[in-house]
């Protein structure tokens, strides 16, 4: 027949108390009394009291106590601990050198497999430098025939489109918005970083869309043009503008009005952000930006979308899709802190 927890015979639950938590029970038929008495409470010394005050292992003891009683080894069994214990450290540094030269006989192709790889990032990146060279010198041609075969007033339209959409650079006066990533801090226990105190991939997107609907013309994150189909997403710790990884200070440069610093201050983006600096030393500020110029994007996709509802009343606000240009209707809000 089972019997409820709470029935339990005083006995039994002395059985649960850890060891040395109550000295003494007293009489069986009630607890013992924790303000004195039989039953006084009394803790158990910590792990480090008790390290010191014994220090030594009762095996040890033993073994000494056990030595001291049958005297020091000698003859044969002298012997043997001598040989055993020269064996022991025979193999043990033979084990040693095998290791050694083996780390050794490898440590050289690792060597040169890292320093080719090194090669090839290195060969890459001047090639794909002297590529985008030769791109930008062709779209200089390009440009310069169409204006050449088109009417002035045809290619004064198709520059402003490219200067819309981000396939050309532009130069203007606007906004500079600058993120810095706070302290970073280590749990003591865990030895786990903290990364409150870091700049997420959503920050960005808040201050990309909030610069849009403050009037913002281009924007540029640490170089990165934004355009229609730009992404700001994170990769573990990093943060991607596109597929192009960007750290911190994190610049964020648009062209637009000239309130353009100001609205973006007192708008819910500046007191994101401020919050952000005073809850978690998150670096944020905010001037005026002179005569800046924000290059193409690089690796624009084209594309053609045609809304699949009845377009918005003209007088709707306008916010933006992601961290790209403003597009009527639609909005992205993605994840949190």
């Amino acid at each position: 027949m089972s019997r409820p927890l709470g029935d339990a015979s005083p006995a039994r639950a002395a059985l649960r108390e850890p060891s040395g938590a109550w000295e003494g029970l007293g009489s069986i038929g009630g607890p013992p009394d924790p303000d004195g008495g039989s039953g006084k409470r009394r803790w158990g010394p910590d792990f480090l009291t008790e390290l010191f005050q014994n220090p030594l292992d009762p095996g040890y003891a033993d073994a000494a106590a056990r030595r001291a009683k049958e005297g020091p080894r000698t003859g044969a069994r002298r012997r043997v601990a001598a040989v055993s214990a020269a064996l022991t450290l025979a193999v043990i540094g033979f084990l040693l050198v095998v290791a050694y030269r083996q780390t050794m006989a490898e440590e050289p192709a690792r060597t040169q497999a890292r320093a080719d790889l090194i090669g090839q990032v290195q060969n890459r990146r001047a090639e794909t430098e002297r590529l985008q060279r030769r791109a930008d010198a062709l779209a200089d041609e390009v440009a310069a025939l169409r204006d050449r075969e088109l009417s002035g007033e045809t290619a004064a339209r198709l520059r402003d489109l490219e200067a819309v959409t981000g396939m050309a650079r532009v130069r203007g006066s606007g906004a500079r918005v600058t993120v810095v990533d706070g302290p970073t801090s280590v749990d003591a226990v865990t030895g786990e970083r903290r990364t409150e105190a870091q700049v997420k991939d959503t920050d960005l997107q808040l201050a990309a869309n909030a610069l849009w609907e403050a009037g913002a013309e281009a924007i540029m994150i640490n170089g990165q043009r934004l355009t229609a189909t730009s992404r700001i997403r994170q990769a573990g710790e990093a943060i991607l503008v596109d597929i192009r990884p960007v750290g911190s200070p994190y610049e964020i440069v648009a062209i637009g009005p000239d309130d353009l610093a100001d609205d973006f201050r007192k708008g819910y983006a500046g007191q994101f952000f401020e919050t952000l600096s005073a809850r978690f030393g998150i670096s944020f500020e905010t001037a005026e930006a002179d005569d800046v110029t924000l290059e193409a994007a690089t690796e624009l996709k084209l594309r053609s979308a045609e809304p699949s509802i009845a377009p918005a009343p003209s007088g709707s606000a306008k916010v933006s899709s992601g961290a790209g240009s403003p597009v009527p209707g639609s909005s992205v809000t993605e994840g949190g802190r």
